[in-house]
């Protein structure tokens, strides 16, 4: 999609503060961070939503969580704990229409969330 901010990351036309990538998946430092730690993972086909996941590609979702867990790792927060949220259209706090998991962490999170 040309249209789409994660997919020109993912083309490199924006320069994202990566953090992680592999041949499935994008991850980079979110603009607008609430937490300490605040990192978006992508995967690099655009997928609008999670209710646009494909039913045919398991393996896909593999890869994103994989991704969730690796920078967890990297950025020291497995041990501590961090909060993973999947926001799904308007009403679920979604602002960029390509499938993201954020990872949250590096201080006490509460719930629920504000």
């Amino acid at each position: 999609m040309t249209d789409c901010l994660f997919c020109k990351m993912v083309a490199g036309d924006i320069q994202p503060d990566v953090v992680y990538e592999n041949e499935y998946v994008l991850a980079f430092r979110d603009i607008n961070p609430q937490a300490r730690v605040h990192i978006l993972v992508i995967p690099k086909r655009h997928i609008p939503t999670l209710d646009d996941f494909p039913e045919d590609e398991p393996a896909l979702a593999g890869q994103l969580f994989e991704g969730v867990r690796t920078v967890a790792r990297q950025e020291g927060l497995a041990h501590g704990g961090y909060r993973t949220v999947i926001n799904c259209r308007a009403d679920g706090g979604q602002e960029v229409y390509h499938l993201h998991l954020h990872v949250l962490g590096g201080r006490r999170l509460t719930w629920p969330p504000g």
